[in-house]
């Protein structure tokens, strides 16, 4: 058994302090929030490993590396909200940076495909990071300040970068979460970013936590970016239609939102502003080459029928115990 710490409790922290455990380590999971009001700060889960909660803020260097010491990696899963990442970020990447130097643990970051930009229509890990976007130029500087650490021996640091998320756990915002399915079951229209009709890579959340844990583990794969190994590329509208078919659902009914009006709604709103920036992920192929995480790392992808299953049934299992 191991000691894991995780920077953020979103959906990729979550799931990756779960996988953890089920492996048999001890996982700490530090957020501003800390464990839910009434909940247990620690939990045992099948497997023989464990998750503890702590408050903890995410810039407070000194902070965390009291909670990393003596632990085997330190993960950045945080996910500050789109508007705010050229503010929210840089604190929390530079304390991380300082913990990881500090107690040697191995730095493991969950990153994203937005560093490469639009244009790259097919994603390689050695591709460069040539984006105009400014959250994808946050991204970008955070891993190269990363990788300049991890070159002068300072630290030892990996990015695995997956691509929009998809499965247990996936909040409001994703694209094929509750967004897709509450509409989807009810047989109301569905409403994506752009096009429903370009190929496009998802990523299962529980391969993104087993490529995470992957990295982490292996000496090889410190010094560079992996790709998620995911499932094979689906238009938005075949993901709607495996999920409708499996669900016993009527056929979906799709219509796009053009970044035209998101372009207008970002005057007023500036999550919408932001995500018009991205909106080339809809409008064009968005495409991660994931050949060599899948050689070196030694993970594979969920199949899609498994992924469409899993998902469903966590999704209604969610709606039964909100009810």
């Amino acid at each position: 058994m191991a000691r894991h710490v995780v920077l953020g409790k979103g959906p990729i922290g979550r799931t990756l302090a779960q996988h953890l455990a089920a492996a048999g380590h001890e996982v700490h999971v530090l957020s501003r929030s800390g464990p839910r009001p009434g909940a247990p700060g620690r939990s045992v889960v099948a497997g023989g490993g464990s998750v503890t909660q702590h408050r903890v803020d995410g810039t407070d260097a000194d902070a965390l590396a009291r909670h990393a010491h003596g632990a085997a990696a330190l993960y950045n899963c945080v996910n500050p909200a789109y508007h705010r990442w050229v503010s929210d970020w840089p604190p929390v990447a530079d304390a991380l940076l300082a913990a990881a130097e500090r107690t040697g643990a191995v730095l493991v970051v969950a990153g994203n495909l937005y560093s490469y930009g639009a244009g790259n229509e097919h994603m390689h890990e050695d591709d460069p990071l040539a984006t105009r976007e400014t959250k994808g130029q946050v991204r970008a500087r955070m891993w190269a300040d990363a990788l300049a650490r991890h070159d002068a021996g300072a630290l030892r640091a990996v990015e695995v970068r997956g691509s929009d998320y998809l499965g247990p756990g996936a909040e409001a915002h994703a694209h094929v979460g509750p967004r897709m399915l509450a509409p989807l079951l009810a047989g109301r229209v569905l409403r994506p970013i752009g096009s429903a009709d370009q190929p496009h890579t998802w990523t299962y959340l529980p391969d993104f936590a087993a490529a995470l844990a992957a990295a982490a583990a292996l000496p090889a794969a410190w010094g560079r970016p992996w790709h998620v190994p995911s499932p094979e590329p689906q238009t938005y509208r075949q993901v709607a239609e495996r999920f409708a078919a499996a669900a016993g659902a009527p056929a979906p009914r799709i219509s796009p939102v053009p970044l035209a009006l998101v372009r207008a709604l970002g005057v007023a709103q500036p999550m919408m502003r932001e995500v018009h920036a991205v909106g080339y992920q809809f409008t064009a192929p968005f495409v991660a080459d994931d050949a060599a995480s899948r050689s070196v790392l030694g993970t594979s992808s969920t199949p899609w029928d498994d992924v469409v299953t899993q998902t469903l049934a966590a999704y209604r299992q969610d709606e039964q115990a909100a009810a």
